[in-house]
């Protein structure tokens, strides 16, 4: 009998160490350490799934110039979106963390694209739900597939053993905190259970070459539950988000070593399944009759896309002595920055009026160029006068009061003419970039937000 061994784990960032520590040496958390028995068996046999590895990789230190480039092959699904938040689609032997809140639909996309791709052998493991439940999903989703099976297991050996059998093309794994180690003594979703069975599914993926997508929880505060090593030992890190009250969906990139960061998908949750949405620029723009103040649509990037959303802001008087901030899908701090860049540039008196400000369609927007549009809809709804809807806007607000150049705006303009508008209004230092090219929409230039004021008010 191997004598029983604890460690102490910080549940933040995985930290490890032989007693309890107060603070996180690493993170900086206080309280954060949990004890956790941990029996590691030392003799370990050859793994059965090393077997199943095709080609041997000689381990030798080689010079970075004999190294033989090549582009990697990758596996494209019949999901554009999820392609283009993969970089192009999956690549072999890749390990993929895929988290989001409880019920926004992460297993429904991850099934309905194992049962899309018909040519590729797909193992989806299920340590939450039973074979029942999951066939229950898919005849909702309505799609049949031969090559697609099923795992109801939680011990990853077993999981090995099946899948030395099965030899499949793609793995998934719902969801990487039900997984269990028996070469750990501690319960599942652990910290050292998580670190684990991702590094055993990781040595797998990559000496197989078999893509696996691990799902994942996240905690009350949004970030990913376990420890942050988990995100690091993986190669790719996408967030799904969104609202579910609302219908779309947002599959966003934060880590990915075979493509770029700022990608983002936007799905449509439906009756049979998440559906792709290729134009989102027209849901995110509400379609009205009549002229409203306190609106105004801003020419976004939201990674490679440009898009089109509606700002919403109200200015009431203050009831209260202390006046009201209240902000959905916009920074709060930077919303306090354009008030006090309109108070002390323009004279507009907000300090004893409640603001409120939405983004439409329940999105988070970060982009800078969004402030334009942010200024302007304050403006609208402190004059009660309506933007022209004909009018978008895309400029970055300084502290002095002038209108800052954003990048690529032929994208924002041209998406612009693409939806139906008349005018855009960018930054005079945007001219250059924008060269000799004709547009089919008239493109308006200002500098400071006072002149903004006067063209439209």
């Amino acid at each position: 009998m191997s004598k029983v061994k604890t460690a102490f784990f910080c549940s933040n960032c995985g930290y490890e160490s032989t007693k309890w520590i107060g603070k996180c040496p690493s993170c900086n958390q206080w309280n954060s350490f949990v004890e956790e028995v941990i029996t590691k068996d030392n003799k370990l046999s050859e793994t059965d799934w090393k077997k199943y590895s095709t080609d041997k990789k000689e381990i030798k230190t080689i010079s970075i110039n004999e190294v033989i480039s090549s582009e990697e092959k990758r596996i494209s699904t019949t999901d554009n979106e999820l392609n283009r938040v993969l970089g192009g689609g999956i690549v072999p032997g890749s390990i993929v963390l895929v988290a989001g809140e409880p019920g926004i639909g992460k297993s429904t996309l991850f099934l309905q694209n194992g049962l899309l791709l018909k040519n590729v052998i797909t193992l989806y493991i299920s340590g939450e739900e039973s074979e029942q439940q999951i066939k229950m999903r898919a005849d909702r989703l309505k799609i049949s597939n031969d090559n697609f099976y099923l795992l109801t297991e939680t011990n990853t050996q077993t999981i090995f053993q099946e899948i030395k059998k099965l030899r499949p093309q793609l793995i998934i794994v719902d969801s990487i905190q039900t997984l269990q180690s028996p070469y750990i003594e501690s319960s599942p979703g652990s910290v050292s259970q998580i670190r684990e069975c991702a590094a055993e599914l990781q040595r797998f993926a990559k000496e197989t070459n078999t893509p696996v997508f691990l799902i994942g929880h996240i905690t009350k505060e949004g970030s990913i539950a376990g420890p942050k090593i988990l995100e690091h030992m993986v190669d790719t890190v996408l967030q799904f988000e969104g609202d579910q009250h609302y219908a779309y969906r947002i599959l966003r990139t934060i880590k990915n070593r075979f493509g770029s960061t700022a990608e983002l998908g936007i799905y449509e949750m439906t009756e049979k399944g998440m559906r792709a949405v290729l134009n989102p620029s027209e849901i995110l723009i509400t379609q009205k009759e009549d002229q409203l103040s306190g609106v105004a649509i801003a020419a976004t990037i939201e990674g490679m896309r440009p898009l089109l959303i509606e700002v919403q802001a109200l200015v009431t008087q203050s009831v209260y002595g202390t006046p009201q901030r209240t902000v959905s899908g916009f920074d709060l701090r930077r919303l306090q920055l354009l008030l006090a860049v309109l108070e002390k540039r323009g004279g507009f008196h907000f300090g004893m009026k409640d603001v409120f400000v939405n983004i439409a369609g329940g999105l988070k927007v970060e982009d800078p160029s969004i402030d334009l549009a942010m200024v302007c809809a304050l403006l609208s709804s402190y004059e009660d006068i309506p933007v022209p809807q004909h009018i978008c806007f895309a400029g970055e607000v300084g502290l002095s009061g002038e209108i800052r150049a954003v990048n690529r705006i032929e994208q924002r303009i041209a998406e612009a003419e693409k939806l139906g508008f008349e005018k855009i209004i960018v930054s005079k230092y945007n001219q250059k970039s924008l060269g000799s090219q004709k547009f089919n929409i008239t493109v308006a230039t200002v500098g400071r937000v006072d002149e903004v004021y006067r063209q439209l008010f």
